[in-house]
């Protein structure tokens, strides 16, 4: 019987090492640079840090017999799944499980950067490489030696940085930008993407001999959607130990609520439903939560748009970036909680603000919103 079962699984969570199913070994000791996530620490869970996780559905035993057999390993290995079923969580518990838990944990969102960015933070500069240089900088490749390097939504890398990625994942070498001399790396590599790479491959957007250095081993992060049973004990995590558990006073959701709740297929995984359980510790009335206090798409997901509902004095375009503004109003202007809720990346997000001609307004970040 794996060590894991009955253990919440939370995206950007860690499994615990060692037998210990409280709290994980070595997690907060490791580096667990979180840039290409820039703006706010995504990982779910609670804010103290707490990485502990829970499941009992068969789809994610079977993840857990499969991270087993990974871990120990050296191999790349490629995640997919949605967004929001935490890839990221995995690709930490393969760390986790391996000979190099006690090495840094280096994450960075590939989508969230511009190549030029991107390849600074990736594989750092020497002084006076460009404009703004002034001292060498380190990057993350580098930082991560000995340890696991994550590289996120890597299907949203430039063809440029595809190149440079497939030397260093053949070499084990990186080239600082504005450097000579190449630098020996070690690290793991594992990446994540939503997307179908294989496709993006026919389609002449993803280098084929990258795609195949970095999926010697393929892992599937099951949606929400497949695992319903585990939807109990998430809400339950997320509304004792969210980040306005203190405004939960205690409140536990009401079986027919959780019927509710558990029929839903929750389109945006994890993330939604704790997004949801956020919402709930703030508006709930009473003690225990009622079908009444679920939101409106929970209550009718079946809900249609109906020609009452069309307006036809507005446009697509209009409706977009009406509906995108609200969203970063909605967060404060906080980028990355914005693109999360709309499902897009935040490399997306920035795209859309500059065609609106909105970026300017948005340039400067806000804190999260509680």
């Amino acid at each position: 019987m794996s060590q894991y079962e009955n253990t919440p699984i939370l995206p950007g969570a860690a499994l615990p090492v060692g037998g210990n199913t409280g709290t994980t070994n070595g997690m907060t000791n490791a580096a667990t640079n979180t840039m290409g996530k820039p703006l706010q620490d995504t990982t779910m869970g609670s804010p103290s840090g707490d990485k502990t996780i829970v499941y009992k559905s068969e789809v994610m035993r079977q993840l857990m017999k499969m991270i087993d057999r990974v871990s120990p390993s050296t191999a790349t290995v490629l995640v997919l799944g949605e967004s929001g079923t935490g890839k990221e969580l995995i690709a930490r518990a393969i760390h986790e499980r391996s000979n190099r838990r006690n090495k840094p944990f280096v994450a960075i969102n590939c989508g969230a950067l511009r190549e030029t960015l991107l390849e600074s933070e990736l594989f750092g500069h020497e002084k006076g490489s460009f404009t703004g240089a002034y001292t060498r900088k380190i990057g993350l490749a580098e930082a991560a030696n000995g340890g696991t390097l994550f590289l996120d939504e890597i299907g949203e890398l430039s063809p440029g940085i595809q190149a440079k990625l497939l030397r260093f994942v053949q070499e084990g070498e990186i080239f600082r930008v504005g450097g000579k001399d190449p630098i020996k790396v070690d690290i793991r590599l594992i990446s994540a993407t939503n997307r179908e790479l294989d496709a993006e491959v026919s389609r002449g957007n993803f280098r084929e001999d990258l795609y195949y250095r970095i999926n010697t081993i393929t892992v599937h992060s099951p949606p929400l959607r497949r695992r319903k049973e585990d939807i109990p004990l998430l809400v339950e995590y997320f509304l004792a130990r969210g980040q306005n558990r203190m405004l939960n006073r205690g409140r536990a959701m009401s079986e027919e609520a959780m019927k509710i709740v558990q029929r839903y297929d929750w389109p945006g995984n994890i993330r939604e439903l704790q997004n949801v359980c956020e919402r709930l510790q703030i508006l709930a009335d009473g003690h225990t939560i009622m079908p009444g206090d679920l939101p409106e798409n929970i209550l009718n997901p079946e809900q249609k748009v109906t020609t009452d509902d069309y307006d036809a004095t507005v446009t697509l375009y209009e409706l977009e970036k009406r509906y995108i503004l609200k969203a970063l109003n909605y967060f404060d202007g906080n980028k990355t909680q914005a693109a999360n809720a709309l499902g897009i990346t935040i490399k997306t997000l920035y795209n859309k603000l500059h065609e609106y001609g909105e970026f300017e307004k948005y340039a400067v970040h806000s804190k999260p919103k509680p």
